[in-house]
Parts: C-alpha cells; sequence; structure tokens
C-alpha cells in the first residue's frame, strides 16, 4: 500500500482527486474555502444555530429497552438520526455545505440522491437560505420507488432529473451530477450528500456528520459512565458511518462495524479502483467496471465506498460485515413493533445485526446503532413486499 496517510485528501492509498484540471481547480478553491470556514467562528456558530433551532439537536441517544430483554445480552442503545427535521442524518451534511456555499457566492445547487433522504435535505437547505436553484439527479428506477420523496423534493422548491442511463440507480446519479458539475462549474455548487468523491468531499462529510458521535460519546458516558463496546451504523457511501465512527476512532477499546447489504458488498469483496474522481475499495465486474449492484435500502445502492471506510477496512481499524435484504426486513419489522420506531431500510441493516452482535455480548456492555433515519419513505415498499 502507498504510504500517503499524511498526505492531503489521501487515507492510506485511498481517497485523491482523479478530476479534470478544470474541475481539479474548482475543488482546490472548495478546500481552501472549506478549511477557512470551518474554524470562523461566524460560520460555527450560524451552523451551531441551524443545528440546534432548525434540525432539533442534539437528538436522543435511545434505550431500546424492549428490543434488549427480547434479545438479550448486551444493551442496545440507539442514536435518534431519525429525529432530526426531514427524517434523517442527511440534514446535518446539507446545512453544513449550504453555508458554505452561500459564502461562497454560488447561486445554483446541485445534489445526487439515492433513496431521496439527501435529496429532500438539500432543497430543505436550499430553502432555508432562499434564493438558491436546486436540481437533483435521482436515478429512474430510485424515482419510482421513492416517489414520496421526490414529491417532497419538489414541493421545497427543487427540480428531479430522473437518470434512465445505466441501471439507473445511485452510481447514474452521481454520474450526472459529476457531468453537470464538469460544465456549470462557475455558477454551480455540488453538494455531495455521502462521504465518497474527490477530495475534499469525503473530508467535508465527516466533518459535518461527526456531530452524530461527538453527541453519542457524550451521551453514553452520561447514562452508562464508560464507552460503548460497539458502534454499529449501515454503511452504502459512508456518510452516516463516518460521523457515527469519527470521535470513536482513536478509542481502541471500541468496535467500530459498519454494515453493508449482501447484494452491493463494497468493503467486503471491493478491489482498490477509482471511481467517481476517488479511489477507493470497489466492486468490479470481469471487464474492471463498476459492477452493477442492488438492495432494498436504495441509500445503499452504490458499487463504491468512502475511502476512509477503505482505509478502516484495510487498516483494520473497523470492521465490516452484510446482512441480506431479508434480514433487514425483518428487522424494520422488528424494531417497529417491539420499539415503536419505524427505521428507514438503510438503518434496518444496521438494526438487523446489533441484534446478532447484542447477543454474543455480556447484559453490562452497551452497543450504540446508528438509526440514520426514518422508515416513512419505506413504508409503501415494504408493504408492497410483504404482500407479494
Amino acid at each position: 500500500m502507498e504510504n500517503r496517510t499524511m498526505e492531503k485528501g489521501y487515507f492510506g492509498e485511498f481517497g485523491g482527486s482523479f478530476v479534470p484540471e478544470d474541475l481539479k481547480n474548482v475543488l482546490n478553491v472548495l478546500d481552501e474555502n472549506f478549511e477557512t470556514y470551518k474554524n470562523d467562528p461566524e460560520f460555527i456558530k450560524e451552523f451551531n444555530y441551524y443545528m440546534k433551532e432548525y434540525i432539533g439537536r442534539e437528538n436522543p441517544l435511545t434505550y431500546a429497552e424492549n428490543l434488549t430483554r427480547q434479545v438479550g445480552g448486551a444493551k442496545i442503545y440507539l442514536k435518534r438520526e431519525d429525529l432530526n427535521h426531514t427524517g434523517a442524518h442527511k440534514i446535518n451534511n446539507a446545512i453544513g455545505q449550504i453555508l458554505l456555499a452561500k459564502r461562497m457566492g454560488a447561486t445554483r445547487i446541485i445534489a445526487e440522491t439515492g433513496a431521496g433522504q439527501h435529496g429532500v435535505a438539500t432543497a430543505t437547505a436550499c430553502a432555508i437560505v432562499g434564493g438558491m436553484e436546486c436540481t437533483i439527479y435521482m436515478g429512474k428506477l430510485d424515482t419510482e420507488r421513492q416517489a414520496l420523496n421526490v414529491f417532497r423534493m419538489e414541493l421545497l422548491g427543487a427540480k428531479v432529473v430522473p437518470v434512465d442511463k445505466g441501471q439507473g440507480r445511485l452510481k447514474d446519479a452521481v454520474d450526472e451530477a459529476l457531468n453537470d458539475l464538469v460544465a456549470n462549474y462557475k455558477t454551480t455548487f455540488y453538494l455531495l450528500g455521502s462521504a465518497v468523491g474527490p477530495h475534499p468531499f469525503p473530508t467535508m462529510v465527516k466533518h459535518f456528520q461527526s456531530i452524530i458521535s461527538e453527541e453519542s460519546k457524550k451521551q453514553i458516558l452520561e447514562k452508562e459512565g464508560k464507552l460503548p463496546r460497539a458502534v454499529v451504523a449501515c454503511a452504502g457511501g459512508g456518510s452516516n458511518a463516518i460521523g457515527a465512527f469519527a470521535h470513536y476512532i482513536d478509542e481502541k477499546s471500541v468496535r467500530l462495524i459498519g454494515v453493508e447489504p449482501a447484494e452491493a458488498p463494497s468493503l467486503t469483496e471491493g478491489t482498490p479502483a477509482v471511481i467517481h474522481g476517488f479511489k477507493c475499495l470497489t466492486l468490479l465486474d470481469e471487464n474492471g467496471e463498476p459492477q452493477p449492484t442492488y438492495s432494498i435500502a436504495a441509500g445503499l445502492d452504490y458499487p463504491g465506498i468512502g475511502p476512509e471506510h477503505s482505509y478502516l477496512k484495510t487498516t483494520n481499524r473497523a470492521e465490516y460485515v452484510t446482512v441480506t435484504g431479508q434480514e433487514a426486513l425483518e428487522a424494520f419489522q422488528t424494531l417497529s413493533k417491539v420499539e415503536g420506531i419505524i427505521p428507514a431500510l438503510e438503518s434496518s441493516h444496521a438494526i438487523a445485526y446489533a441484534i446478532k452482535l447484542a447477543k454474543e455480548l455480556d447484559q453490562d456492555d452497551a452497543i450504540i446503532v446508528n438509526l440514520s433515519g426514518r422508515g416513512d419513505k419505506d413504508v409503501e415498499q415494504v408493504y408492497k413486499m410483504l404482500q407479494s
């Protein structure tokens, strides 16, 4: 492995910025502004204002007492990103980036979305700052299975562009968003939703999402008087997981566990490759091209993964496991019935694995599951699946 751990924009051999020179210059300007404003007291004050007064943070770390009793073993805590305004963790990063875009003088925002939650968060962020044209790229298949979120985005003032190239899924939406940025970079800010893409996107997204683990670490110490044995989060592109892991990475006693769909196991079966302008563990077909993937959770349907997750995997700091769509579907129903919380299908993958893990641990241990979003968007899809 190349020794690039300390090189800016790299995590070991992963990361980087493999883009045309014009776009690289745009990303360098973005990086300079991010580095300036992330430490600016006025920027921090405005970001914290929106986190508290608009999104509703800090959100609870809920002890899932009924689920813990049913499963046996370790205590299961849920970090409640589902209680954020717009219903998922995506809004944390959307607010951070829109405040940056405003300071950079952008007049047009573009974004990609899979399950639609990042698209909703981006449209919401554009609405709250005012005067920002908003275009969201979404795979055609995803617009059909997440039709409610498409309407929400349109209601919030965004233009949703269905992408029917390729599989018509998240990867193809990212392709189109990057093409748009290359063509319109002088006026356009790409509000990337996951911890993927060329530098500085993975670093920016982690920065804004790290509020998740900043809060949960403080909360678990208040509740248990010690750190958790493990933090569990679903992993598609990796934004909720890197946010949930961030403040525990240096805590070697805490296991970091990312849960992938068995149908898109980028970390468990991927090989190093460049996709969407950065290097990461990627599922490749026999021709060396990104492999078609499918997951019941649209937000996990991606053949790559964030570069820092790739690094955490190859250095053995984090563990990555798979859960089948059927297991996630069962966990979706279990949490709903036992705790009265309907989780997103993405989060249901993490719940499914946490149930297995809790049984292996002692009763005085605690594990944190990042409940990345609520399942309202998935209810119709699950209803149809259960009827068939």
